[in-house]
């Protein structure tokens, strides 16, 4: 008789988890209970599947609410009344509107109103009045006729009294306001607790007509999903033998493109997959795939696939991928098994200008009702628990924030951090917020809102209200839609290469990158700043330690450097190995069988199956999923215990030694979660080494491009400086030069006014179009004149050097915009007026110092320009320069450096470490090792420029200075907070 049951997926309102409620339904001794969270299905197939498990039928249904008044409960009388209660709910959503009053007329669902918001004579025969428990009284005089259109209505919403607070908490965040505002309107009635079904009966046994009408209301209604159906689109073509056909003609076209006519083993292995996949009934899944790709192709986007579908040769041949599974040996069990119950996954990267239009395509051309983005479900975690109960609380956000930074500081207030404390363990991994998944995309063969109700989040596309794990159990399989940075960089490098030199560039055919020497000396040498995914100072310094200058080494790179491999202690041992092959010391035969290429060492996921296999013992799918769960796209920890049980009995079975099996399984334990798949690997390095091909052919516009695509792992100043090693002479923003973003004419850069903080973007838009009008300006009146903008703009314009081509000092400038602008002001002069129509009194030429240009450049772009940090300190001493670290190993030296970038990490022992990079004043950069004892007692304080002492260290090749002293330089004084009076500032 449970029909309104809250579970803590109504947002910020319910507390109980779907284990607690179900364990809940059962030892108060109910057998049925109606799931109706509020506003939303989230939770439905969860607490479906968690209800058979246990024996109870679970039954869907939905509340409804504008804001804290309840206006209906809709309880499913099957799955299509379910998908009616999540189509009403998404039409609200989709028109941004309240939902009305009154219920629509379902055909499928029952609909419960509260007492006193409808009248019995306009129920339709589907719909009921609600009797809570408190409300018994209420109806006692009525006419029994009334009793057979009431049912119970017993909301639960807490476990206990305990829990009431938390429901109030979680109110009060939801509201935004402290506790004490909280009202009895926010919030659930004290006693929505689960009742004994005794005593629910005992509460009504003086209506009996209203426990019959509630007893046969869920008698009609049951939820039969059957969560073994595969849900996406099945067909692309509307049939399964023509999709068949489909697939087997573009992949045999494309085989011919790629490996010619005469290619057995292609050939072969064509085949067998397309055997598979027809078997699996996963050919509309490619299709639909190869589709999306042959319009982005038809619109010049370019993409990189990757994920697990890059190790089909099926995809390859179709142009989904660029990586060759034949060349790169790709294991062909990682991509398809015929254990396997789901497709592999195709990521699918497109630039981050590029990919809203392949949303628009995906969801125009496969129909909005069958279209829907992933859902995600963010949680309460660390900081975001001790936030939002610290503003709950009436903290300041100052001591929220000391609070995050330094729990244990003596000046946090004792009674604030109790409650928190107590609360924190309550609230935490609760559900806090919806959102959309950063690139999924559901395509269904029937209407979406059969499974889901939709949200309408600002980014224009409906979104699933669950989320990923819920999606793989009811059987969709996302189409995983990527946005990057570096292919954003690598197309307008293309366009830029054309304009400021007149050259096409062709970058579809990497293959001929792999070979080429200029590339493959300048990956050697690290020169890969700006380069997709090669750039960090991590990645650079294994390439180094590599001695990486071909493809396949860089492949092996791009998984080493992932974090478990570095976590299983084996980063340094593949290392060794690969500069040394004959060192190879294998853990066991079988190792060097399914290893021999990574020397021993798991480098890929699909070494944890191959190991899983041929080392444990384990079927080819169990090897799977155990790299899935380690991967942590599985959630069942029993399950992988009970394969880690099969492994080790496995291993026992076939003579493995005890210890070597410990130790393998250590190995694989540790970093397969944090490893990429070899097909994954390959992908990103043809990207990288698409980009190294611009960086090494064409750096100043790849460097352009690199900045205006804001994406790369350093700030703009690295990339500048870059630039500037490479030739170019960089240039301030500039009003008859600059475009919106960074521009290139031969070797001189423009800085972009995008990089300028504080220029309105109406200023940039009023300079370019009249620019682009009637050409170049003349002076800075005649600009005034022409553009109107307004002078606090202008005076932004003048510091940052906007004005440096009428050569005149920036105090004049400004003396001469305040003059013209209340000029203009007093006798009204419109703009446009081209001629110069003020006469600008002549005033003595002020200097203006080096720090002055240097501190405006860094007020307003973060970083100088004119000249670098260095300038800005007094001492010329610059110590030991990067390029010769070598030839101090082993020597305890200084070095000064520009603070770039940290990368702090825990040791073993859970204290804090951290590796800094920094630019010495040649523009060289050189790496630091701060450990705990040094880091202790000298911490970064920010950006600057930094005098460090320590001992040069050579590891494989690779330079790096252990610091045991470090402290940031003074900088000359900033003349513009210094000055009582300035002499820029007009009367």
């Amino acid at each position: 008789m449970l029909l309104n049951l809250h579970s803590y997926f109504s947002l910020r309102y319910g507390t109980i988890s779907l284990d607690d409620l179900t364990d809940l339904i059962i030892s108060h001794g109910h057998d049925t209970a109606v799931l109706t969270d509020i506003n939303n299905s989230s939770a439905i197939f969860p607490f479906i599947k968690k209800c058979r498990e246990k024996g109870i039928n679970g039954l869907v249904g939905m509340e409804y609410r504008n804001g804290d008044t309840l206006l209906y409960i809709g309880i499913a009388r099957n799955e299509a009344g379910f998908a009616e209660l999540n189509e009403h709910m998404t039409t609200a959503n989709r028109n941004k509107q309240p939902l009305p009053k009154f219920a629509p007329a379902f055909n499928q669902a029952f609909i419960v109103y509260p007492l006193g918001t409808i009248e019995i004579r306009r129920l339709r025969e589907n719909e009921f009045i609600g009797i809570r428990p408190d409300q018994v009284n209420k109806i006692s005089l009525e006419p029994r006729s009334n009793f057979d259109r009431y049912v119970i209505l017993w909301p639960v919403t807490v476990k206990n009294e305990n829990d009431y607070r938390l429901h109030q908490q979680l109110r009060a965040v939801d509201r935004n306001i402290i506790y004490s505002k909280v009202t009895k309107s926010m919030v659930a009635n004290s006693w929505e607790k689960m009742p004994e079904r005794r005593d629910m009966i005992n509460k009504f046994y003086l209506f009996p007509e209203i426990l019959v009408a509630t007893e046969k209301l869920l008698s009609q209604c049951s939820f039969s999903f059957d969560f073994t159906i595969v849900r996406n689109k099945k067909y692309f073509t509307g049939n399964a033998y023509d999709d068949k056909l489909l697939l087997e003609k573009l992949a045999v076209s494309g085989m011919q493109r790629r490996y010619g006519n005469n290619n057995k083993e292609a050939k072969q292995r064509v085949a067998k997959e397309l055997r598979i996949i027809d078997e699996l009934c996963f050919s509309s899944y490619f299709l639909i795939t190869h589709d999306i790709i042959r319009y982005t192709t038809s619109r010049n986007f370019y993409h990189v696939g990757r994920g697990s579908g890059a190790n089909s040769i099926v995809a390859y041949c179709l142009g989904i991928t660029d990586v060759c599974p034949i060349k790169l040996d790709l294991y062909f069990e990682r991509f398809l098994n015929p254990k396997r119950q789901t497709p592999p996954d195709f990521d699918i990267d497109f630039s981050w200008q590029d990919r809203k239009e392949v949303f628009t395509y995906i969801f125009t051309r496969y129909q909005s009702k069958h279209t829907a983005m992933m859902g995600a479900m963010s949680t309460f975690r660390d900081r975001s628990i001790i936030r939002e109960l610290g503003k709950v609380y009436g903290l300041p956000k100052s001591e929220i924030d000391e609070l995050i930074r330094n729990p244990g500081s003596p000046h946090n207030s004792e009674e604030a951090v109790a409650l928190i404390k107590s609360l924190y363990g309550l609230v935490e991994d609760f559900p806090n917020l919806r959102t959309p998944h950063a690139c999924g995309v559901l395509i269904s063969e029937d209407p979406i809102t059969n499974f889901t109700a939709l949200d309408f989040p600002p980014m224009d596309f409906p979104c699933a209200q669950f989320d990923m794990y819920v999606a793989e159990d009811i059987k969709f399989e996302k189409f995983d839609i990527l946005s990057q940075r570096g292919l954003g960089a690598i197309k307008d490098c293309v366009q830029i290469i054309e304009q400021n030199r007149g050259q096409k560039v062709d970058i579809s055919n990497p293959d001929k990158f792999f070979t080429d020497p200029r590339i493959s000396q300048q990956l050697k040498s690290s020169k890969t700043v700006g380069c997709f995914y090669i750039e960090s100072p991590a990645m650079r310094q294994l390439i180094t330690k590599l001695q990486c200058d071909n493809y396949l080494t860089l492949v092996a790179a791009s998984s080493v450097i992932r974090p478990g491999v570095g976590s299983s202690g084996m980063m340094d041992v593949y290392i060794k190995r690969h500069r040394d092959p004959e060192s190879t010391i294998y853990l066991h035969p079988v190792m060097e069988e399914q290893l021999a290429e990574t020397y021993g060492v798991m480098v890929y996921q699909e070494d944890v199956i191959k190991v899983g296999h041929f080392f444990g013992g384990l079927d080819l799918a169990d090897a799977d999923v155990l790299r899935r769960m380690m991967s942590g796209k599985h959630r069942s920890a029993s399950h992988l215990q009970e394969i880690e049980s099969k492994f080790f009995k496995n291993c026992e079975e076939l003579g493995r030694p005890a210890e070597i099996a410990k130790e393998v399984w250590r190995q694989m334990e540790s970093f397969a979660g944090y490893s990429f798949s070899k097909a994954h690997s390959a992908s990103f390095a043809v990207e990288s080494y698409q980009s190294l091909y611009l960086k090494t052919y064409y750096p100043l516009e790849f460097m352009t491009a690199t900045i205006n695509n804001h994406g790369g792992f350093y700030s703009p100043q690295v990339y500048i400086n870059e630039a500037k090693k490479d030739g170019a002479v960089i240039h301030n923003p500039c009003v008859n030069m600059s475009h919106w973003t960074t521009t290139i004419y031969g070797i001189d850069l423009y800085i972009g006014f995008d990089l300028v903080k504080d220029l309105e973007v109406k200023t940039v838009k009023q300079i370019l179009e009249e620019r682009q009008i009637n050409g170049k300006y003349k002076s800075l009146e005649n600009f005034i004149m022409r553009t109107g903008v307004s002078q606090t703009q202008i005076s932004i314009l003048i510091r940052i050097g906007a004005f440096n081509f009428t050569n005149t000092v920036k105090t004049n400038l400004q003396w001469e915009s305040l003059y013209i602008c209340s000029e203009i002001k007093d006798r009204s002069l419109p703009v446009g007026l081209f001629d110069e129509a003020v006469k600008v009194p002549e005033v003595p030429k002020f200097e203006y110092s080096l720090p002055e240009h240097l501190y405006d450049e860094i007020r307003y772009l973060n970083f100088p320009i004119t000249a670098s940090w260095f300038s800005l300190i007094r001492s010329t001493f610059r110590g030991v320069y990067a390029n010769d670290m070598d030839k101090h190993v082993g020597k305890t030296v200084r070095m000064v450096g520009d603070f770039v970038t940290y990368k702090p990490v825990r040791t073993k022992k859970g204290e804090m470490m951290m590796f800094g990079t920094f630019l010495d004043d040649q523009g060289n950069f050189f790496n630091t090792v701060h450990f705990p004892n040094s880091l202790r007692g000298y911490r970064f304080q920010g950006m600057g420029v930094y005098l460090v002492e320590g001992l040069i260290t050579m590891e494989f090749g690779y330079c790096s200075i252990t610091v045991s002293r470090c402290a940031k330089i003074p900088l000359l004084p900033n003349p513009w907070e210094h000055e009582t009076v300035n002499r820029k500032l007009l009367p």
